[in-house]
């Protein structure tokens, strides 16, 4: 079926902060209105170059953090549905890439490379370490641990905090492929966006991928593709050319479509969880995103007001300076919350007077561990973005 594992919902850019950090994404509507089909229109300028940060992507990229680890922890099924953080995060890098393949194609791929692997090594040392001393037994496949273009192996034991990584492999995999698509993009932007949700629509009625690395990295692949390309459409400025009415219509079509398939498909995985179909998590992923980038396209959104509310404005800012490390490290917070809870019942006052059997109490102990990850261990993301080391950005 695919690697949607349980919370795996996140994404890699290029900026401070590899995997989630600084990007801009966009998104076309899901199944092309026919005015969409026509050439674009030459009387719309084109979409402006933003000289700075965007509050908006920024915002975004934090809630979609925060409802990652959200997820993480109660497990909810709608959470998804509420907000489909992978469709968002994956739309994001995809238009960062955009701007960056401006340059080079082989430099900004490198550049993408260099930000994301040291921090996945520093935290895959520690996540290795820790298998190997819990009888895990390596073999070959420990390359992926190097350069994870399909799923790291590892053992059960250390298996909530390695599942995540299906996600850093998927964003290789674009990044990889970002220059071919985007020339094949830009020959015809409406009809490739359209054509983008076929894949994952041919994987679930015509062909299965086998049942290995490979097929986990098409099924992922599929599943996302349309949401990179949006991302492309942003930053070429296709999705302000098109009329509100057609890109909302098949936009709720596409989200009508993708909610209806989870709800009629329950007994497949026992629940209507997007991160568990992916032919639901495809097109949810795409009217929602459609939705979020063409308003911010159509009515040029940027949170700039953001600023005046300055802490507010400072929290956005460590989310996306940070992104990587909060993705990599939030499940071994939520790991840790456990035991550190456990040791509060033996303190008479702490039992008495904390909710320790409490979910929300050990949400906000994993947002406590989280927070002090970030000094510790985040100054990994600046040595990899050649700058300047810093406890807080």
């Amino acid at each position: 079926m695919g690697s949607h594992r349980k919370g795996t919902y996140i994404t890699i850019s290029a900026g401070p902060a590899g995997p989630a950090a600084p990007a801009d994404a966009s998104v076309p509507a899901p199944g092309a209105p026919p005015d969409a089909a026509r050439p674009p229109r030459t009387d719309a300028p084109p979409e402006p170059k933003a000289a700075g940060r965007d509050r908006y992507f920024d915002a975004l990229r934090a809630v979609a953090l925060v409802r990652v680890v959200t997820y993480h922890t109660f497990g909810w099924a709608w959470a998804g549905m509420l907000f489909p953080s992978m469709g968002v995060m994956f739309a994001l890098a995809g238009t960062l890439m955009t701007k960056s393949l401006e340059r080079p194609a082989l430099k900004v791929i490198r550049s993408r490379l260099r930000r994301l692997l040291p921090p996945f090594w520093f935290w895959g040392f520690f996540v290795v370490l820790a298998m190997l001393v819990h009888g895990w037994m390596p073999g070959r496949q420990i390359v992926y641990w190097i350069v994870p273009l399909g799923d790291p192996p590892g053992n059960a034991w250390g298996e909530q905090a390695w599942e995540i990584l299906w996600y850093l492999r998927t964003y290789l995999w674009f990044v990889l492929l970002s220059p071919v698509l985007l020339r094949v993009f830009r020959a015809a932007p409406i009809p490739v966006l359209l054509a983008s949700l076929a894949p994952i629509v041919v994987f679930r009625y015509l062909w299965e991928p086998p049942d290995d690395r490979f097929g986990s990295g098409l099924y992922d692949f599929a599943t996302f593709l349309f949401c990179w390309l949006l991302g492309f459409a942003h930053r070429e400025g296709v999705l302000r050319r098109l009329r509100p009415l057609p890109v909302v219509v098949l936009s709720l079509a596409a989200i009508a479509y993708g909610g209806w398939y989870a709800l009629t498909h329950q007994q497949e995985t026992g629940s209507y969880d997007l991160d568990d179909i992916p032919l639901a998590q495809a097109f949810w992923s795409a009217g929602y995103v459609t939705l979020l980038m063409y308003a911010k396209a159509y009515f040029r959104i940027d949170l700039a007001w953001l600023a005046r509310l300055r802490r507010t404005d400072r929290v956005v800012t460590i989310f996306n300076a940070r992104a990587v490390t909060i993705y990599l490290w939030h499940e071994i917070a939520l790991v840790l919350a456990v035991p550190l809870i456990d040791r509060c019942w033996d303190v008479p006052a702490f039992e008495k007077w904390l909710p320790l059997d409490s979910q929300w109490f050990m949400y906000g102990v994993g947002w406590v561990l989280i927070w002090a990850a970030i000094p510790l261990v985040g100054w990994v993301e600046d040595v990899a973005a050649r700058k300047k080391p810093r406890l807080l950005p």
